[in-house]
């Protein structure tokens, strides 16, 4: 989590010298992490490697799940992931990739990667097959055979327990939130599950070395895909992705309304960074916006 006055290079080459990393010289900061401290790890032979590490961890197995969920979208999804070089409690080591290029061109490339991702890995249930992290939360992912009820449990109510949450969601938003939850067959369409990164934003797209689009940072899951894409529609990407959501739609069938149904879709994601940080970026204002037409439901 963000705030802590611990020196992530210090922090960080000390731990990559204890997992036998000996040769690393030097750590630059990388900046925009917020549940780990992050750096690019400089080796005496010139290369580098990704590293990050918890000053906290929430638990011995964040960085594992985090890798298989690596693993998973590039053996199960085709998508693209780095490699991982070493993963233990407190040490996550990957393959360096560099910055996104913000042109339409790679926009594109992103497009047909997460629709293949998408459309070649439907699932009958909705879940997976071990808890993972979505930050420095831990995200539910017991089975579910029905998906309205799957993400109104375990990706919606599931929030409204957490501190900071139950003092930024009052009770009549609360209320909301249930009407909106019993009623999710209505206001979303059947969607079979598939794999899904689960925290796509743009922030967690980088670029391979030839310039290819690479996912980072992931809490896998199978369940709606409009999961991934509300998250980079209501994220602020930048506009050479408009061919992005063109592209996709165009690949996956998507109907014509799938921009009215983001709000309530990344309400997940909103309330996930409310429990989580105090400066929410405007996800508090974003929770009770798309709440108000329901507060008055019985």
């Amino acid at each position: 989590m963000s705030g802590t006055t611990t020196d992530p290079t210090s922090l960080l080459l000390g731990r990559l010298h204890a997992a036998g990393l000996t040769d690393v010289v030097a750590v630059e900061h990388a900046a925009g992490g917020q549940a780990a401290v992050a750096g690019l790890a400089r080796r005496a032979d010139g290369t580098s490697v990704f590293a990050k590490g918890f000053v906290d961890a929430p638990s011995d197995d964040a960085f594992a799940a985090e890798a298989e969920g690596l693993d998973a979208l590039r053996t199960l999804g085709g998508a693209t992931t780095p490699d991982v070089v070493i993963v233990g409690p407190d040490l996550l080591v990957l393959e360096a990739l560099r910055p996104r290029p913000d042109d339409p061109a790679f926009w594109e490339q992103l497009a047909h990667a997460l629709a293949h991702l998408h459309t070649s890995t439907t699932h009958p249930r909705f879940g997976w097959h071990r808890d993972n992290w979505l930050g420095r939360r831990r995200q539910v992912n017991t089975w579910h055979d029905d998906g309205f009820e799957f993400f109104a449990q375990h990706r919606l109510l599931r929030w409204l327990d957490e501190a900071r949450v139950a003092s930024a969601v009052g009770p009549a938003d609360r209320a909301a939130l249930e009407h909106l939850c019993a009623r999710l067959p209505e206001l979303l369409p059947e969607r079979p599950a598939c794999l899904v990164h689960g925290d796509l934003w743009a922030g967690n797209v980088l670029a391979t070395a030839d310039g290819a689009p690479a996912l980072i940072d992931p809490a896998v899951s199978y369940t709606w895909a409009e999961v991934d894409l509300a998250h980079l529609w209501t994220t602020a990407a930048p506009p050479e992705s408009a061919v992005f959501f063109e592209r996709y739609a165009e690949l996956t069938g998507l109907d014509d309304g799938w921009r009215a149904r983001m709000p309530i879709v990344q309400l997940r994601q909103h309330l996930a960074v409310i429990a989580q940080f105090d400066d929410d970026w405007g996800a508090a204002d974003a929770v009770h916006a798309t709440l108000a037409p329901f507060r008055t439901l019985g």
